[in-house]
């Protein structure tokens, strides 16, 4: 079973990147609960203005939040998109080590010679 995406391994790399961060992560976090400007985001930060900028330019290049501007401002919000897209993959690599371990599982019941016919091919922990 291989994990087939619609990401390329560059769009998947750069989701992964910027979701080591936990400051991104935080600000993705709080951008999915409602759009924020830069300026907003960066007062609840023990860091520069600069280095927040550069934190959503990383959220930016994954696609996992969009940047609008509005006056002067630049307004962030979360691609729910992307987000879904990430969540899916995640999913599928979840259903493969489900079936990896159920299929290991069966493979050890066949070897014990204890295990009676109903304990054989039991996939539950």
């Amino acid at each position: 079973m291989v994990v087939r995406n619609e990401l390329s391994d560059e769009q998947i790399d750069r989701v992964f990147q910027a979701l080591a961060a936990s400051t991104r992560r935080d600000i993705l976090r709080r951008t999915i609960a409602e759009e924020q400007s830069v300026s907003e985001l960066a007062r609840d930060y023990d860091m520069s203005f600069a280095a927040v900028q550069k934190h959503v330019a990383v959220l930016e290049a994954a696609e996992l939040i969009v940047k609008r501007a509005e006056g002067r401002e630049r307004l962030v919000r979360a691609n729910p998109e992307m987000i879904a897209r990430a969540r899916a993959l995640l999913s599928r690599y979840e259903d493969l080590w489900r079936h990896r371990i159920a299929r290991l599982d069966d493979l050890l019941a066949e070897d014990d010679p204890d295990a009676g016919p109903a304990s054989r091919g039991s996939t539950t922990p």
